[in-house]
């Protein structure tokens, strides 16, 4: 039956590209019907309220209202996006009545997940909502496949305008003067990168760009995955086969998916080839099989006709006619060079041919290592396949380089004044964490005692063994719950592949000797037998039905899951065993047919393996991880961490095995669990500095690309952000923290420093008043002593103080030191020492001070404690600062001031005290740390925050920003 309701939404939703208008009145003139105004809303309202699931019509405007709600250009509101603000102008320009609102609001709530975070230097808009939806054509193709895929409304949406975001910072395509962009977009490892540039690419290609080049990783496997997807998800059948048959047999000989699974049903259709129907094809220059090698047919391959001669390609009267050429290509120096010498044989057109340069894992082999200070001459030396990419923007001056990664610290620590390299200068863009997507927050818990280490993680410690018969048991059992969730109507089952990943050694020798070892520990299991299903009977009992989802099937006892553990041993030993070795010295050695997760039906393995399974490659149905690898370089430690990502319908029985206390070196020890949580929260304080800058400043960007390194952070400090050989720039001088909590963390070790500080801080002590007072924020209370002291007296404080590495808090002080000049001076500091009430409490005198608590805390590797402070102590420092509002305490309230911060001190030690018959302790004993928080400033957010120098090769004394010149 026609649903014509349905029909003339869609028309009426259709007529409002620019945005939301008068609904009633546009229905009523595009009906057929001669019905009133308000009919049209009436029966709408009805319709939304009695709908099922499945309803079209809720589903059309589940995805339009989410379009609006996220959509960062909107002329037609004022309101930010994701917010009620925004969805009631979008109801105040439709007219819709209070009834309809609700009932709309019930069936599509506002989406209100952040989006991406820009960083962009100014530029001139071209790519408008009206000119992306006037040529959509293969983003259109490509967002209906993310539907059919199962993709949710804000998924596609925020896909949609996180593609906008780059798209609109590259050069117009019709531009007459050449101009590269040059960008870089974060999103988190295993989370969706391939979708987010598939997504730019059809974009880009709608838009006019003719020449797209995919730099694919360093191994075929990655490369053949990447084009993969793209003929999957955007070429799409009409394109690989060039207008061929697909009833042909004979024309289909060597198109390269015949022995693919998901061909022809799962790639996109366009309907016929894209020519035909008045649009452009896209001819492949790589397959998934074959790299860039040559152009078979010379040149002509990569010659663009033109309509009109006399005018350049990029003129629109020629570009919009032109096909588009896109290759897949491996960052290899013969392919690439190759590619160069093809290039280089055309001639004068490459000027006019607007290219979109995309580097997949961007901060792999593409950064330029070289240490400028070894340079002779002023001139730049480069690494092989730095010095190609650099080649290709120099022979294709309208060429826009965007490099993605997970892990962007070597990228955003590139020379910016190096004008031939990939440095980011024009925008980066961070990618928000994508809904289903299982990352850090679910295996750390990273602000409170949560339980995603009890759900998820299991410790490998020296006194416990090495865990891996249990892991490999696990492995089998959720195998099995994958089977019985399948035959129980899980609707992401069946589960096509299942895997587990054991990652202890870069060396091969070592991975042939762990395969060997879990292959007879495989055998030795006992499976079939009585021995066997007692311990997973055990395990299921002990851990799985323990953490399992309450909206998935889980069976209340093994006998029910016996079957389908039989069915699991015999998938995962299909083949004569159990395990895959992924590593080798040659392309070759990778071309393992059992681990082609494309053309496999399924794959059910262990895989052994060392940096190749670490960086790119995504190990589908990956459910048990086994890691003891240690590296210092956290960019190659998080991209190791291949079991984040998507996990539909089994996250829950998701288990990473990892090393808690492993040598390294002849004396440390490196926990690799909580490295793992450091790198996490650097990376975490990255995004969340970025987006606290992103706001604009009387309408200018508060920084810009060129002034991103000194936001990159340190937790520990022997895991370095990225390999030296990257990280050649970059100095801070300022941050501005009003009303945020700062916490040093690097104080000195040996005791005659430790005394110093202690000495500084006597006046202070000596000041507190002599009872403790209860202090209290809504819910939580303590007791503290109290004693203030003026600003001036405080700086006089902190510049005496000694520390391991000063730089970690120098640019706190200066903010504190400049605050007289920032227009928000402060006066005083409300001093704040907890007092600990237990009765196994420690309290001791420290230089003739009355008796204090004192707080035992551990650094977490070298220098530098982990965290400091107590969270229930931060809500007063908030409060009296100005950060927020009422602590609902009338003793609180009366300690606030406008101009006035907090500083709470904590006596720390690291080992059980040695105190005096007198109840003292040795100030050499005692670290006397602090956090601080600074008078939230009423104009916080109309001057800069941040202000640096950054080492810059363009000029002379390298110190390009500093403070004369104003910062940000």
């Amino acid at each position: 039956m026609t649903d014509h309701l349905y029909n003339l939404h869609g028309d009426v939703l259709a007529a409002m590209r620019r945005g939301p208008k008068a609904f009633a009145k546009l229905a009523f003139a595009l009906s057929d019907a001669d019905e009133p105004a308000d009919t049209y809303v009436g029966h709408f309202r009805d319709r939304i309220v009695g709908a099922g699931p499945g309803d079209e019509l809720t589903a059309l405007w589940h995805r339009t209202l989410t379009t609006w709600d996220l959509a960062e250009q909107a002329d037609w509101s004022t309101a930010p996006a994701r917010t009620d603000a925004r969805r009631s102008d979008v109801y105040d320009r439709l007219g819709f009545g209070a009834d309809l609102r609700k009932a709309l609001d019930e069936a599509v709530p506002v989406f209100k997940e952040p989006g991406a975070t820009v960083i962009s230097k100014e530029f001139t808009s071209w790519y408008s909502r009206d000119a992306a939806a006037a040529r959509s054509f293969y983003w259109n193709a490509y967002e209906q496949m993310l539907r059919r895929k199962g993709w949710s409304d804000a998924a596609v949406a925020s896909l949609d305008e996180a593609g906008h975001a780059v798209v609109e910072r590259l050069s117009d395509p019709t531009r007459a003067e050449a101009y590269g962009a040059r960008g870089l977009v974060v999103g988190y490892v295993q989370s969706g990168k391939t979708a987010n540039f598939t997504g730019v690419t059809a974009k880009a290609m709608d838009a006019g760009y003719r020449l797209v080049i995919i730099l694919g990783g360093t191994l075929n496997l990655l490369r053949g995955q990447t084009q993969r997807r793209l003929d999957m998800e955007l070429i799409g059948r009409e394109n690989i086969l060039r207008g061929a048959d697909p009833a042909d047999t004979d024309a289909l000989v060597g198109v390269d998916y015949q022995d693919d699974e998901e061909w022809p049903e799962k790639f996109v259709s366009h309907g016929g080839r894209p020519s035909t129907l008045g649009f452009f094809d896209i001819e492949r220059l790589t397959t998934r099989e074959s790299d860039y090698r040559g152009l078979q047919s010379g040149i002509r391959a990569l010659e663009f006709e033109k309509q009109v001669r006399t005018q350049p390609l990029h003129d629109p009267a020629n570009l919009h006619h032109a096909a588009a050429r896109l290759m897949v290509v491996k960052k290899n120096k013969s392919r690439l060079e190759g590619l160069i010498k093809d290039l280089k044989k055309i001639g004068p057109i490459l000027s006019e041919i607007p290219t979109l340069i995309i580097d997949d894992e961007s901060d792999q082999a593409s950064v330029n290592t070289t240490d400028p200070k070894k340079w002779e001459d002023g001139k730049v030396e480069r690494k092989a396949i730095n010095g190609l990419i650099s080649q290709l923007l120099g022979l294709l001056p309208r060429a826009q380089y965007v490099g993605y990664t997970a892990t962007p610290f070597a990228n955003v620590f590139v020379d910016p004044g190096d004008e031939e390299d990939i440095f980011p200068r024009d925008f980066l863009i961070s990618l928000p964490r994508p809904s289903g997507y299982m990352g850090v927050q679910d295996f750390h818990d990273l602000e409170s005692e949560g339980t995603a280490e009890e759900t998820h993680v299991r410790g490998i410690y020296e006194d416990t063994g090495d865990r891996l018969q249990e892991a490999l048991d696990s492995f089998v059992l959720t195998g099995a719950l994958k089977l019985y969730r399948a035959d129980r109507g899980v609707p992401e089952g069946p589960f096509r592949h299942h895997t587990m990943l054991v990652h202890e050694s870069v060396q091969q020798r070592e991975h042939a000797a762990l395969a060997l070892r879990i292959n007879s520990m495989w055998h030795r299991s006992a499976y079939t037998g009585q021995e066997g299903h007692g311990r997973l009977a055990a395990l299921l009992d002990a851990d799985f039905q323990k953490y399992a989802a309450e909206d998935l099937p889980v069976p209340t006892s093994y006998d029910d899951l016996k079957p389908y553990v039989s069915r699991a041993r015999q998938l995962i030993n299909s083949g004569g065993e159990p395990v895959i070795i992924v590593n080798g010295a040659t392309e070759r050695d990778y071309d393992q047919p059992e681990l082609d997760f494309d053309r496999t039906p399924h794959v059910w393995k262990i895989l052994v393996g060392g940096t190749k399974l670490a960086r790119g490659f995504t190990v589908e149905g990956l459910t048990i991880t086994y890691y003891r690898r240690t590296t210092q370089q956290a960019d190659t430690m998080m991209q190791m961490g291949r079991w984040f990502g998507f996990r539909p319908g089994y996250r829950d029985l998701v288990r990473l095995f990892i090393g808690r206390e492993e040598p390294m070196g002849k004396k440390k020890t490196v926990d690799l669990y909580e490295a793992f949580e450091a790198i996490c929260r650097d990376e975490e304080t990255f995004r969340a500095q970025l987006t606290r800058y992103a706001a604009l400043v009387d309408g200018k960007p508060q920084v810009t690309p060129a002034q991103i390194p000194p936001l990159v952070s340190q937790h520990l400090s022997w895991l370095k952000p990225a390999a030296r050989n990257k990280m050649f720039n970059a100095e801070l001088v300022e941050i501005r923290s009003p009303g945020q909590w700062v916490e040093p963390t690097a104080y000195p070790t040996n005791a005659a420093d430790l005394r110093h500080n202690a000495e500084v801080w006597r006046p202070v002590l000596d000041a507190l008043e002599p009872s403790p007072v209860t202090l209290g924020c809504r819910a939580d209370s303590y007791e503290a002593l109290l004693g203030s002291l003026d600003h001036r007296a405080l700086i006089g404080v902190l510049c005496d103080l000694k520390w391991s590495t000063p730089t970690a808090f120098s640019p706190h002080l200066e903010s504190l030191v400049s605050a007289g000049e920032t227009g928000s001076p402060i006066d005083d500091w409300l001093v704040i020492v907890p007092q600990q009430t237990a009765v196994r409490r420690v309290e001791a005198s420290i230089l003739g001070s009355r008796p204090l608590s004192l707080a035992s805390r551990t650094r977490r590797r070298g220098d530098l404690f982990g965290a400091i402070s107590e969270p229930k102590h931060r809500g007063v420092a908030l409060r009296v600062a100005g950060a927020i509002d009422d602590s609902e305490n009338p003793f609180v309230e009366s300690l606030v001031r406008e101009r006035r911060g907090v500083l709470v001190l904590y006596p720390v030690i690291e080992q059980e005290p040695r105190l005096t018959s007198d109840g003292a302790i040795d100030p050499g004993a005692v670290v006397i740390a602090f956090s601080l928080v600074a008078p939230a400033s009423r104009n916080t957010g109309q001057q800069p925050l941040v202000r640096f120098r950054a080492i810059d090769s363009s000029r002379s004394d390298r110190a390009v920003i500093d403070r004369a010149e104003g910062g940000a």
